[in-house]
Formats: structure tokens, C-alpha cells, sequence
């Protein structure tokens, strides 16, 4: 009998973009309004770029801001105008070049900082994200953003200490920040203090009755607990207060499956996908959907899906392996398991090698 919630990709996938704040974008490029001496062409590129900018047309601004940059390598707002790009469009790693540009050129500046620790939160690189959000800190120790960024990086690397450091110092900056207070519910949900949260998440919510992600928080900590009736509860107050926020309908989501709900599930999960097609939490929780009713060649679309926005994530391949393998279709699904295999290994899953292992012997 297949697992009704295939753990891993929950983990993977789904739990941490749920229980972090969210960082704050990074601010517009102040490049564009930049009134230095400049030859003919390099004003006619930033006016064309401006353009295109307004138009959001961001692939032709980032080809005129790039010949700008070409003309005028050492003016640090045109490479973070580059970044600021990039961010919006999503490919951080290009921002994280772009930005990297930046600080090399103006290192005294704490924007381009956090900007660059916003891109490589983005990525995964919590590291050196922490770092660049020090480096902003240093610059401008009043900024409350930036200690929010540096809050959630080290909320991801389990570094609660120094999250509950970094949200006292946006409380002493700003007492109404109610972002502080998502950091240390976070924190505590983390490391799994779950009465502690929910008192404190209460109070938050009191506190901050119109703030959505903290009844989410508060809705998470519910659940954790089992009080899934409340949780719910939370979640739909917060549904009123932020119409169609991902976050919230996936959450949703997940209490009906977990409720047993399945149709239901599925139809919020399926909701999510046709809103938001490049969520692919939501597109996880149609995979499971499917799995645990059955409909194994559905499965095999959705992981299909899944493998192209993740094609570096094991769980999908191994879950596609197992859709295959109830369709008894044996070459496809060992195919699948063994992709499945060799990501593990990548990642040193020691549990997840065993797992495609296990299968593959049944095949």
C-alpha cells in the first residue's frame, strides 16, 4: 500500500517556503535618475533602458543596461540595476553576479548588500547570504530589513540563537514590526517548542490581528500540535485577510489531506497550479493526491511536470519511479529510480539511496 504523504518531498519542498518569513525585494535601481557626466551614447542607453524598465520589458533593459555597463564599467548603480533585473525576473543567480559587481565597485553600500543577500537566499545559499546581510548591518546597523534577511537565513541554517538575536534588534528598532515577531515564531515551530509558539503566536496574532503570514505561522504550530479543527480556523481567517496568497492555500490544502479529504485536497491543489503553474508545492500535493488514490498514470504527468521545474530534486524521479512501477512499466520506472539514485548520492541521502534501493529490488 502506498504512503498516503510521501515525506521526503514534503520536507524538500513544501515545509520551509511555509514556516520562513518572507525577505522583503530588494529597492529599484536609483540608477535610472543617475545625473552624472555621461557621453551621448551612455545617456541615450540609460533612456532607452528607462523605457523599457517602465514598459517592463525587463530582457531589453537588461541588454541596453549591460552595453551601459560596457561604456561605463565602474559605475557600480548600473551593475546593480543589472541585478535588480535579474531579481525580477527570477534568475538570481544572475543577480547574485550582477550585485557581486556592485559591491566590488561600492562596497560602502548597504542596499547593494542586502540586495545580494536577498539573491542569495534565493538560490539556497544561506551562508553567504548571512554574510552579505553582516556586511549591510555594519553599514546601516538601523535598517530593521536587514535584520530580518539576516533573521530568516539563519532561521534556514537552524541557527535560532542568532534569529532570536537578529529579531530582538528589530523589535528595539521598530516595536510594531510584525515580521520580528514571524522570525521568533518561526524559530520556536523549528525547534519544534510548539506550546511555546502557539502562546506566543496568539499573542503575536492579538497584537497584529490583520496580518495574514502570522496566522499562518500560528495555523502551522496548530497543526504540528494535531489541532487540526483550529488550524483551519486560523487559516480561513487569514484566507479572508489575503485572498489567494499561496502560502495559505497551500496550507489549506495540506489540512485536507491530512484530514483524509482527498477530493478535496485535489481540488485546492489543482486551484493553486492553474493560478500559479510554477508552484511547485501545489504540484507535489496533486503527485501525492494522485498516488494515494491510485490514479498512477495522473502521477506520472504530474512528476513528468515536476522533474521539469526540479531537475535537480530527487523526489519527483523517485515518485515518477514509483508511478511507473504500478503502471508495470519496469524499463521506465528503473530509469526513474535510478536518476532518483544518483541525486541522492549528489546530496549524500544516505536514507534516500536506501530507499530507491529498496524499490528497485521489488523490481
Amino acid at each position: 500500500m502506498l504512503p498516503k504523504t510521501p515525506l521526503p518531498l514534503i520536507l524538500s519542498i513544501l515545509v520551509p517556503s511555509l514556516i520562513s518569513p518572507a525577505i522583503a525585494q530588494p529597492s529599484p535601481p536609483q540608477f535610472l535618475v543617475q545625473r552624472s557626466p555621461q557621453s551621448e551614447q551612455l545617456k541615450e542607453l540609460l533612456r532607452l533602458g528607462r523605457e523599457y524598465v517602465d514598459a517592463k520589458e525587463y530582457n531589453n533593459a537588461i541588454v541596453v543596461y549591460e552595453q551601459a555597463a560596457a561604456l561605463d564599467g565602474k559605475n557600480p548603480r548600473i551593475f546593480s540595476g543589472i541585478g535588480f533585473l535579474y531579481a525580477q525576473q527570477g534568475n538570481y543567480r544572475q543577480a547574485v553576479k550582477a550585485y557581486q559587481q556592485a559591491v566590488t565597485l561600492d562596497p560602502d553600500n548597504a542596499e547593494f548588500y542586502y540586495a545580494l543577500g536577498f539573491s542569495l537566499a534565493n538560490i539556497g545559499d544561506n551562508a553567504n547570504a548571512a554574510s552579505a546581510y553582516y556586511y549591510a548591518i555594519q553599514l546601516a546597523p538601523k535598517i530593521a530589513k536587514n535584520y530580518i534577511g539576516l533573521g530568516v537565513v539563519l532561521l534556514r541554517q537552524n541557527d535560532y540563537e542568532g534569529a532570536a538575536e537578529a529579531y530582538k534588534r528589530v523589535i528595539a528598532l521598530n516595536p510594531n514590526n510584525p515580521e520580528a515577531f514571524g522570525i521568533m515564531g518561526s524559530s520556536l515551530i523549528q525547534q519544534k517548542q510548539i506550546d511555546e509558539a502557539i502562546k506566543y503566536l496568539d499573542n503575536a496574532v492579538e497584537r497584529f490581528p490583520r496580518d495574514s503570514d502570522l496566522r499562518l505561522l500560528l495555523a502551522t504550530a496548530l497543526l504540528e500540535k494535531g489541532e487540526v479543527e483550529q488550524a483551519f480556523k486560523e487559516l480561513k481567517v487569514a484566507e479572508r485577510l489575503a485572498p489567494g496568497t499561496v502560502k495559505i492555500q497551500l496550507k489549506i490544502g495540506r489540512i485536507l489531506e491530512q484530514q483524509d479529504k482527498l477530493e478535496d485536497a485535489l481540488k485546492a491543489y489543482q486551484r493553486i497550479t492553474y493560478l500559479y503553474p510554477s508552484s511547485t508545492e501545489a504540484r507535489a500535493g496533486v503527485g501525492r493526491i494522485q498516488l494515494a488514490t491510485e490514479d498512477y498514470l495522473g502521477a506520472v504527468i504530474t512528476y513528468r511536470e515536476l522533474i521539469d521545474m526540479l531537475p535537480e530534486t530527487p523526489e519527483p524521479y523517485y515518485y515518477l519511479g514509483v508511478a511507473y512501477k504500478e503502471r508495470k512499466r519496469e524499463k521506465e520506472a528503473k530509469k526513474a529510480l535510478k536518476q532518483a539514485r544518483q541525486l541522492y548520492e549528489e546530496q549524500d541521502n544516505t536514507k534516500g539511496v536506501e530507499q530507491v534501493d529498496k524499490l528497485l529490488e521489488e523490481l
